[in-house]
């Protein structure tokens, strides 16, 4: 079979999760993330999962599996692992790979994307992308590791049946403990982009690198990027720069790598910009949702999906300094509206019911559809 024609589950969300804040990522300061602003609307968890301190859990992705129960599929950069939850319970259901470089094992996995029934891993110290079968996460391909430094988020979309793109972060840096930003002049290739389809004999798996862009000066300079997702009715994507040197924030660009000349405004995220994704209510509505990984809990911002204005503000009662995020609009048994998973501190999974966040931050009620 056609790996790129497997049905699609039309109400499947994609979601693409942030990656390691500074405080333990080796670009970092070492410094701890900053104190949360105490303005936001309190959503309490609809549940929290057992710590797995050993795993280092950072980019989450959901997958629907054959008897329609939802998967939360996390990256694990210690234990070079996935992690497998439930759902609706946030139980751990099982694990996928070991450390290496072969096919189907990891070299310190950051980024995930779960389209249909591919999964998508970025690799930061392979360096390269992965490309896995679910549900028997077999291998299929890996693409990348002629261009790619340090990959770290990806966001995977269709444009025509059995054609995907792929745009994927690459925040590499220099000096000998690997913590400064490079030259401007280098800078314009914090982004590579991807076309992937079939092979020729519709067996297997093909990527073709389309360029690589970033700005080199002015506002939309991408200094240290993970996150990143996108909204094809717009040809936008929102790329979070998480370098609170310089003022951590969301910058808009779009299909083609070219910056739009908009950001968020600074002062936006108290802490660094992570986990961003799109909520898509249906039609033109919707609403972009990003982690603010801050303490004692991490702030979760909303902005309105065609003008980026702000909407509202929510945090949990325990969740914390949170990398990445997955936003599952579809129902399940237990969500039926919908559900937000994040983690927490990267050592367990957290969920957010959809139907508590539209009803605290009074949202378009189109959205529990």
């Amino acid at each position: 079979m056609n790996p790129l024609r497997i049905a699609l589950p039309s109400v499947l969300a994609l979601a693409i999760a942030g990656c390691a804040g500074l405080q333990r990522d080796a670009r970092g300061s070492g410094a701890p993330p900053p104190m949360a602003a105490s303005a936001s609307v309190v959503v309490r968890e609809a549940f929290l999962g057992a710590p797995r301190p050993g795993d280092e859990l950072d980019s989450l992705a959901t997958w629907i599996d054959a008897e329609g129960a939802t998967r939360v599929i996390a990256t694990a950069k210690s234990t070079h692992r996935l992690v497998i939850f439930d759902g609706d319970t946030g139980a751990h259901v099982g694990d996928a790979g070991s450390h290496g470089r072969g096919p189907g094992q990891f070299s310190r996995p950051n980024g995930i994307a779960a389209f249909g029934d591919l999964l998508f891993v970025t690799e930061r110290d392979a360096p390269r992308v992965q490309v896995l079968a679910l549900p028997g996460f077999t291998h299929l391909a890996s693409f990348g590791d002629e261009e790619l430094r340090s990959p770290y988020g990806i966001w995977v979309h269709e444009t025509a049946p059995g054609t995907l793109e792929a745009f994927v972060t690459d925040s590499f840096m220099e000096g000998a403990d690997h913590r400064t930003v490079p030259p401007a002049a280098e800078l314009d290739r914090r982004v590579h982009h991807y076309r992937v389809g079939s092979d020729g004999d519709g067996d297997g798996v093909h990527a073709v690198h389309l360029g690589a862009f970033g700005a080199t000066g002015g506002n939309g300079v991408l200094h240290m990027v993970e996150s990143i997702a996108g909204d094809p009715a717009r040809q936008r994507l929102l790329i979070a720069d998480e370098d609170t040197r310089h003022g951590s924030t969301l910058h808009e660009y779009g299909f083609d790598g070219r910056y739009t000349g908009r950001s968020l405004p600074m002062g936006t995220f108290t802490g660094e910009a992570e986990g961003v994704a799109l909520w898509d209510c249906g039609a033109d509505a919707g609403y972009w949702l990003a982690a603010d990984q801050t303490l004692p809990q991490t702030g979760f911002h909303l902005f309105d999906r065609s003008t980026l204005a702000p909407r509202g503000s929510f945090r949990g009662e325990v969740t914390a300094n949170t990398d990445g995020i997955a936003l599952h609009a579809a129902a399940t048994p237990r969500f039926q509206a919908g559900v937000l998973y994040a983690v927490h501190d990267d050592r367990a999974l957290a969920a957010f019911d959809l139907a508590e966040v539209i009803r605290a931050l009074d949202l378009d009620p189109a959205c529990a559809h």
